[in-house]
């Protein structure tokens, strides 16, 4: 099929930063794109009605208005952007041709699976009827492959766009107070405050600075567990565009996150990218960027291991070649453009078989 006839209807959340990339880069292949999302992001969307007081139900009681969108849309295919869209479309598509292919989030098969039986089976569901499944690590394509069989597979990271890798660090001098970003939504599972309090002894002798994100829901207990201290070395940054954002990404000299489940985090591919010192926990999709000296990790939820890793990058015992080969193997395994390119073959081989 020729890419100027797709024709894709987009399901996920319009505050995403990796729509906020993906999106037009589709419609750059010369993709017919429409984006139909339960949540009210700044990304131009289909708004679907929110019914019902319980988030949960959104995505199911929005499936007759989603068959209405499809029906005027007719979309060559179905792109589903997290397994709550991936069962919502699966649900709406059941008696359709249109094929579906759902691209996977941690959580959806790490965390939500397990807190209820009618989780679980909202995500089976969406598993095996989806005509394809994308995961950004093969840990979390195993993990989904215990839930369900599954038809067709890519494993895949997100990346980052070649066009940024020229921001990357002029040069590899550490600053003083050493600079650590913590790029990830104030969140429970994201682990921040824990962050806070096992450094809290190196914020106090003048060693490091450490920066976060001003947003998401636990952001208020960040900042006031922050003022407490007192510390003019803790420091907040609101939502930035792409380019901003990597720019003082780069400016920073250690990434840093303490998330209790990941796979393959958007945010660690763009610090391997910017020269960053990657510091992250021991856990299997991570593991998978870990490889070959790539990153100091330790122990999930362990003060002493990440006050160790840091403690390492003070000391100056950081392996001189770390960054760059974290960059060489960024170029060969992980740009945005490879992912898009591989994202639109699939949906036009689903399109083609159905």
């Amino acid at each position: 099929m020729n890419a100027e006839k797709l024709r894709i209807l987009l399901l996920g959340d319009s505050r995403s930063f990796k729509l906020e990339s993906y999106l037009p880069e589709l419609r750059r292949h010369n993709c017919e794109v429409l984006l139909a999302s339960i949540e009210d992001g700044s990304l131009e969307h289909f708004q679907l009605k929110r019914r019902g007081l319980i988030r949960q139900l959104h995505y199911r009681l929005a499936v007759p208005e989603l068959k209405r969108v499809i029906s005027e849309f007719q979309p060559n295919v179905v792109d589903a952007h997290d397994a709550n869209y991936g069962f919502m479309a699966a649900v709406a598509l059941k008696s359709s041709s249109i094929p579906l292919s759902i691209c996977l989030l941690g959580p959806d098969i790490i965390v939500v699976p397990q807190k209820s039986f009618l989780h679980r089976r909202k995500t089976v569901l969406a598993l095996g009827r989806a005509n394809a499944v994308i995961a950004d690590s093969q840990y979390l394509l195993d993990e989904a492959m215990k839930l369900s069989s599954l038809k067709l597979t890519m494993v895949e990271p997100f990346g980052i766009e070649e066009k940024y890798l020229h921001l990357h660090k002029n040069n590899y001098e550490l600053s003083k107070p050493l600079r650590i970003i913590v790029p990830r939504h104030q969140e429970k599972i994201y682990n921040n405050m824990f962050i806070l309090k096992s450094l809290t002894p190196l914020l106090k002798e003048g060693l490091i600075s450490l920066t976060f994100a001003d947003f998401g829901s636990l952001a208020g207990d960040l900042k006031a567990a922050a003022k407490e201290l007192d510390s003019a070395d803790v420091l907040f940054y609101p939502r930035k565009e792409r380019e901003t954002f990597l720019t003082f990404l780069a400016e920073h000299d250690v990434y840093l996150t303490a998330a209790l489940t990941d796979s393959s985090p958007v945010s660690l591919i763009d610090a391997m990218a910017m020269g960053l010192v990657p510091v992250v926990p021991n856990l299997p999709g991570i593991r998978e960027w870990s490889e070959d000296s790539g990153t100091l990790t330790f122990k999930q939820n362990n003060s002493n291991e990440l006050k160790m890793a840091i403690n390492i990058i003070l000391a100056g015992k950081v392996e001189p070649d770390m960054r760059k080969r974290n960059l060489a193997k960024i170029k060969q395994n992980a740009l945005f453009e490879n992912y898009v390119d591989k994202r639109i073959d699939l949906m036009k081989q689903l399109v083609n078989q159905s």
